[in-house]
């Protein structure tokens, strides 16, 4: 037995006892005849102090980090630490034995405040999560699943496991790819998510399916998207409408974060916001209702403006109460955002009302009095408020109001804090316009389009929207899910708009499309992402301090040293050749 307590565990009431820790050095203080050790572990901390001359000949050049198990005595510290629990108490160390020693210089200095290159963490990872902030991220992860699980069941939900080597399916990303040895020329695709396999198992008359399914897509990565893999609280219910899905959520998630969290968590039923509305108010489909900022569609004001930046194109603008009381340095900073690569304006434009109701700065002389007057009368502008104007044409627009609005308010501090505020963005369109003109499902292939077949056949594909939704918290999409296609007739339909012949959907949907001529249930779900989640509960910027041995940036493990190059034989069992040049 290397350890009768943990490091954190020790406290006044257990001086005198006979004790065995083990544990990392966290700092070593050598004071001339005496040695002090911080030695911690997953727990905490507790101090050890040295005094014999064995002992310290034994450590004395042993480092920090290093591995060692002790035998002592609990006794009253004089010098006591009220920062830490176990600072009543020290142990006076009678035996020592060193499990593992830790080189004398190490990658980067852990459990500091150092800035230390990401890259450089990853790779040494093991080090990385000896940090106590991201250590306990990593236990608050388990505790979450846990949780996550513990309220399923309670619902009625049954756990099942889904394949990972599964077949190729368009769900809205590139595949991973893995070739067959067996099968000469053919190859599996890790899935996306379980999406055919959780609607087989409501055909096969399961009631409530759930999994923590792992998914895998092959898509840029970003600070709140983990590449390549990430997971997910995927569930399934049969006979299930859209608000069946929703009463799921809005008891499982605000449950599960008001274990986790102080902060004020929104409780359900939570918003229903129309995709259309949502980007019209908040110019994004993931609005942060922290912030209170609200876009408004001034276009018609200015229909017949002699501001040549303004004509012919939608204007969106952006009221700010209090914004007049910014310099005009604040509103040159703006118009840089705005002008960058990623936002994608030509140009901000701008003007304040003073406190004595004067249009004045910016685009002042384009503001006549009819259109002050409009927008102090229909669209609320006050006194000592500032004005921000987007135009271009109408969806570059929408996207660029809505990153000005973000930008806003992060940097007047208008986002509310401690509290976590959910929606459920709905009504989404079930086609899109791809970049090359043709018609592409929008969200999720597998919706049941609102209004049915009839829908389908009649309506512009444009105009139809479907049962698929969103679940938002704080600016991040949470979850997706949808009402499911069940009906043959309307899923061959759907795809057909898109591009696909009956005998694609047979050849590329084929288990779904035999199933759906057996009787199938309606059925509807969704997918919290697991990831996204604990970042917000943990209230961390970055999701990959979330995830215990995430990849960089590039998509690569740089601990495991993934993705890497195989051998030629390697190659040849699975019959693939490399054309390096193309």
């Amino acid at each position: 037995m290397y350890r009768t307590k943990m490091c954190g565990e020790l406290r006044k009431q257990d001086i005198g006892e006979k004790v065995e820790l083990a544990g990392w050095i966290q700092k070593k203080r050598n004071l001339g005849g005496m040695i002090f050790i911080d030695l911690k572990d997953e727990t905490g901390i507790s101090q050890l102090v040295i005094k014999d001359n064995e002992n310290e000949e034994k450590i004395k050049d042993i480092s920090t980090q290093s591995c060692i198990h002790i035998c002592g005595e609990i006794v009253e510290r004089e010098n006591k630490n009220e920062k830490i629990e176990t600072g009543e108490v020290e142990v006076i160390v009678y035996k020592i034995e060193i499990l593992g020693k830790c080189k004398n210089i190490l990658p980067f200095e852990i459990d500091t405040n150092q800035e230390v290159r990401e890259d450089l963490r990853l790779e040494y990872r093991f080090l990385d999560l000896r940090n106590e902030k991201l250590h306990k991220n990593i236990l608050l992860r388990s505790k979450i699943l846990k949780e996550l699980r513990t309220n399923m069941d309670e619902l009625g939900f049954t756990e099942i496991q889904t394949p990972i080597l599964a077949n190729s399916s368009p769900e809205g990303a590139r595949d991973y790819l893995v070739p067959s040895r067996i099968n000469k020329g053919e190859f599996y695709a890790l899935p996306q998510a379980p999406q055919q396999f959780k609607q087989l198992l409501m055909v096969a008359g399961f009631n409530k399916y759930y999994q923590i399914a792992p998914c895998f897509r092959d898509e840029d990565p970003r600070a709140d998207r983990a590449p390549g893999e990430f997971y997910q609280l995927d569930y399934e219910m049969s006979f299930a409408t859209q608000e069946d899905v929703f009463n799921v959520m809005e008891q499982v998630i605000p449950k599960t974060f008001k274990k986790f969290t102080n902060w004020k968590v929104d409780e359900g039923p939570f918003k229903r916001i129309p995709y259309k509305e949502a980007m019209e108010k908040y110019g994004i489909d993931k609005p942060d209702l922290r912030n209170p900022l609200i876009i408004k569609d001034v276009t018609k004001l200015f229909e017949n403006s002699d501001f040549n930046a303004f004509k012919e194109k939608t204007i969106k603008a952006i009221i700010v109460p209090n914004g007049a009381e910014q310099g005009r340095k604040f509103f040159d900073k703006m118009e840089e955002f705005a002008k960058q690569e990623e936002v994608g304006a030509k140009g901000l434009a701008w003007t304040k009302l003073d406190n004595e109701g004067n249009i004045q700065g910016g685009i002042a002389k384009f503001i006549t009095q009819e259109i002050k007057e409009k927008l102090e009368n229909e669209y609320e502008l006050n006194k000592n408020s500032s004005i921000f104007f987007i135009a271009d044409e109408f969806e570059k627009a929408q996207k660029i109001a809505g990153l000005v609005r973000i930008e806003l308010g992060k940097r007047l501090d208008l986002i509310e804090k401690d509290v976590y505020k959910f929606c459920f963005i709905v009504d989404f369109p079930m086609y899109e316009l791809s970049d090359e003109g043709t018609i592409d499902f929008s969200h999720n292939p597998f919706s049941m389009p609102q209004g049915g077949l009839e829908a389908l056949l009649n309506k512009d594909p444009l105009e139809i929207l479907a049962y698929q939704y969103d679940l938002v918290c704080n600016g991040y999409e949470m979850a997706s899910g949808a009402v499911r296609n069940h009906n043959p007739e309307i899923m061959v339909k759907a795809f057909e708009i898109a591009g696909y012949s009956e005998e694609d959907v047979k050849n590329r949907f084929g288990a779904l499309y035999n199933a759906f001529q057996y009787g199938t249930p309606p059925h509807a779900g969704a997918a919290p992402g697991i990831d996204r989640m604990i970042m917000l509960i943990a209230d961390s910027q970055n999701i990959r301090e979330v995830i215990a041995f995430p990849k960089n940036k590039k998509a690569r493990d740089l601990l495991m040293g993934a993705p890497s190059k195989v051998s030629e034989q390697q190659l040849k069992d699975v019959h693939i050749k490399l054309d390096m040049e193309s």
